[in-house]
């Protein structure tokens, strides 16, 4: 054999014995579905999001789909997923099934699935305690957000779930109760309903009756250009959950956050209790900023809309998942 075959032959060998020396990567965390988790009165699937190696005790968020969307499709679009990696939580995702609403919307208009103890907002409630039992999550840093009539949906939990739930985060939803205040769903979506603040609160308050506190924080975002569920919704979301908190509807702090207004309402403790960003000519849609960089997720798609803003990182921000 000549010298340089030799060496041509121990290259390769070296090439080969590196290949099966290095460790193959661990294999992406992917969504799952969980069955079992309750009685499920509401007839809903759980699918969930675990990060490979996720440590006990971390936040748990919950995110609820659209109307036409399916978990899979809400946890890729808005970014979700891609934060849980990042930041080290786990993401509930339900989804409603077309034998319940022909639209897959979630029936945040129904009474019998916005009671406690009813219909679907007892089956989220159910996927929660099961995910903490799973994954030794932090019961005290539980999460829900929801897009439309998911949006709608996440009112409903934090009413009528105030215990298990920090924050919640209303992407372009309705208050609690709104489809009964205006005597129809779709009233409520294109015109609001005419209710004062405490009225508001009182419908909160009576989902939970002699529940004392402490509320979920909230956070809404919605798009100025919102012809499917008008912006008047998030006026009323402010009403209602100001006073809820013992606070009154007047912003406490004006700024813009990607150029975009942004509002703050405090409580009577100095805290947080409210903040809005109402996303200039934005329509229907979850606020996502494509790209790469620390403040940017979500991917551009139908009812994903690029306004250089994404509503997952700063829910994620505000409720100090990193």
């Amino acid at each position: 054999m000549t010298q340089t075959r030799a060496a041509t032959l121990l290259t390769v060998l070296a090439a080969l014995l590196s290949v099966l020396l290095t460790p193959t990567p661990a294999a992406a965390a992917s969504l799952q579905e969980v069955t079992g988790f309750g009685s499920n009165p509401g007839a809903l699937r759980m699918y969930r999001y675990v990060p490979d190696g996720l440590p006990a005790g971390r936040p748990v968020v919950v995110a609820l789909h659209g109307c036409t969307q399916n978990a899979a499709g809400y946890a890729a679009g808005t970014g979700w997923t891609t934060l849980a990696d990042r930041w080290g939580f786990s993401v509930v995702l339900p989804q409603q099934q077309s034998g319940n609403n022909p639209s897959q919307c979630f029936n945040w208009f129904q009474s019998a699935d916005i009671e406690r103890g009813r219909g679907e907002a007892a089956s989220v409630a159910q996927m929660v305690d099961r995910q903490l039992a799973d994954v030794s999550g932090d019961a005290s840093r539980v999460y829900v957000t929801g897009l439309s009539a998911g949006g709608g949906m996440t009112a409903v939990m934090m009413a009528t779930y105030p215990e298990k739930f920090a924050a919640g985060g209303v992407v372009a939803g309705l208050p609690y109760g709104c489809a009964q205040a205006a005597g129809s769903p779709y009233v409520c979506m294109y015109v609001g309903a005419t209710q004062t603040p405490r009225q508001w609160g009182d419908r909160v308050r009576a989902a939970r009756p002699g529940y004392t506190g402490p509320w979920p924080v909230l956070t809404v975002l919605h798009g100025t250009a919102d012809y499917t569920v008008k912006p008047v919704n998030m006026t009323d979301l402010v009403e209602q959950w100001t006073d809820v908190h013992g606070a009154d509807a007047a912003a406490d702090v004006t700024d813009t956050v990607a150029g975009h207004p942004y509002q703050v309402y405090r409580g009577p403790g100095g805290g947080a209790v409210v903040e809005t960003y109402s996303l200039t000519g934005m329509g229907h849609g979850q606020p996502v900023d494509p790209g790469s960089g620390p403040a940017q997720c979500g991917t551009a798609g139908a009812y994903y809309l690029d306004v250089d803003l994404c509503a997952a990182y700063r829910l994620g921000t505000a409720w100090r998942l990193g």
